[in-house]
């Protein structure tokens, strides 16, 4: 009986050790990207509905230098578009509209309208073009009527339904289907039927008049340098942007979407977390994106100028990943290595890569065709599947990208002493390709 409890006691202080190890890892991980990136933002991560990180990095306001703390505001990008999905199931649910809609039902003289679905508008299959941000971004002045009778300008990209390309305007259409429909404003709706249900009172949409408290201020980088976001009339940067949430209001969202059913039934979250299309595209989330270490993965980003998000949940192994950023630090990257983190993947902690001098000639050897990746060499430089990303030597070995130098590949020599292989690391985590070519 002494050596069972013995055992016991060991098997219990060894759980607690490697959950503390899984912890550490993370923190390093992520202080690493602060020091070493200036990642400004906030990261939460759970596992089991247990908090294995929760933690807040950079300015919330660089004019003031106020710092963000993990009851900051942050812009969600397109991780808005499950908000709007929800929304449209639930008014499905209630009969209110069928996916199966035409939008022309809610548009009359829209041109194709008879052949576009809501269904296609969620899954980014009806054909409708990418943005209309030339609107949104300059003008002061805009009226519902002004916005639709532009976006109605716009020609289809293919015929609905017979290919997929990712839509903001499609979402667009879609809050303005659930105001037409509900006879409420898109953020009223939000509020009373979503946010409300899922106990979020740190989230809303953003306007251009609200004082919103603990909001942060988004910048993005030009010529390498963090410069203010410029205007945006949020008025009409809705249903595929616009909510603002906190990581803690996002891990609640979290337990309301994929526990119980408070704010979808279950055959309503079936058809949401279904895969329609060659991209994955749910309805307004990506199932399985490649992203997923073969572990089933619901997941979506954003990115808008400075404003850069996560969203992740590793479904069957209950494990919750958000990163939001607000001085466009590259949080869908990040995501991916703390989640090989928390898989145990051996994830390269961020470091400062220094170039060095070394012999051009030895790229000869380095050049050919790595599966999918092509390395190429031009004017004694080596570059990256075309001569737009050059590599950078850290090493005789191992290069950084140009572009990005927290991707990194390094040669790999087989037995006979040629290169025979690349190891590519992306945010850390590192995968082999097979020299083909």
């Amino acid at each position: 009986m002494k050596q069972i409890i013995t055992t016991i006691l060991l098997l219990i202080a060894t759980l607690g050790y490697s959950q503390k190890e899984l912890i550490g890892k993370l923190e390093n991980y992520m202080d690493a990207q602060f020091a070493i990136h200036n990642f400004g933002g906030t990261v939460l991560i759970t596992k089991n509905d247990s908090i294995v990180l929760k933690k807040a990095y950079g300015l919330a306001d660089y004019e003031w230098q106020v710092k963000n703390t993990i009851d900051t505001k942050f812009s969600l990008a397109s991780v808005s578009k499950q908000f709007t999905a929800v929304a449209i199931l639930q008014l499905a649910e209630s009969k209110k509209l069928s996916l199966e809609d035409k939008l022309n039902k809610y548009f009359s003289d829209f041109p194709n309208g008879e052949k576009i679905t809501l269904k296609m508008m969620l899954t980014h299959n009806s054909g409708l073009q990418m943005d209309y941000d030339e609107l949104y971004l300059s003008k002061t002045s805009l009226d519902k009527d002004a916005v639709d009778s532009y976006i109605k300008q716009k020609p289809l990209l293919f015929e609905p339904g017979s290919s997929t390309a990712y839509s903001n305007i499609g979402y667009y259409l879609l809050g303005r289907i659930i105001e037409k429909v509900s006879r409420q404003s898109y953020s009223h709706y939000l509020k009373e039927n979503v946010f409300d249900k899922a106990k979020m009172k740190n989230t809303g949409i953003s306007n251009n008049d609200s004082i919103v408290e603990k909001i942060a201020k988004t910048y993005y980088l030009k010529n390498n340098k963090l410069i203010k976001n410029p205007y945006i009339n949020w008025n009409f940067n809705i249903g595929h942007d616009g909510v603002y949430a906190t990581v803690e209001d996002l891990y609640l969202w979290n337990k309301a979407l994929f526990n119980g059913t408070s704010l979808l039934s279950e055959e309503s979250k079936r058809k949401m977390f279904t895969s329609y299309n060659e991209q994955n595209f749910g309805l307004g989330v990506l199932i399985n994106p490649f992203y997923n270490y073969n572990h089933r993965l619901i997941a979506h980003d954003g990115g808008f100028f400075g404003a850069m998000t996560s969203f992740n949940k590793f479904t069957d192994d209950n494990i919750f990943i958000t990163v939001l950023s607000n001085n466009q630090s590259p949080s869908y990257l990040i995501a991916y290595g703390l989640a090989g983190i928390c898989f145990g993947k051996d994830v390269e902690i961020p470091y400062k890569h220094s170039q060095i001098e070394i012999d051009p000639a030895i790229y000869d050897t380095y050049i050919g065709k790595y599966e999918d990746i092509k390395i190429l060499k031009k004017n004694n430089k080596l570059y990256y599947f075309d001569y737009e990303i050059e590599l950078v030597p850290e090493s005789k070995t191992k290069f950084f990208r140009s572009d990005n130098n927290d991707r990194t590949i390094e040669f790999i020599k087989n037995k006979k002493g040629k290169i025979g292989q690349l190891l590519v690391s992306k945010a850390g985590v590192k995968e082999t390709k097979n020299k083909t070519k």
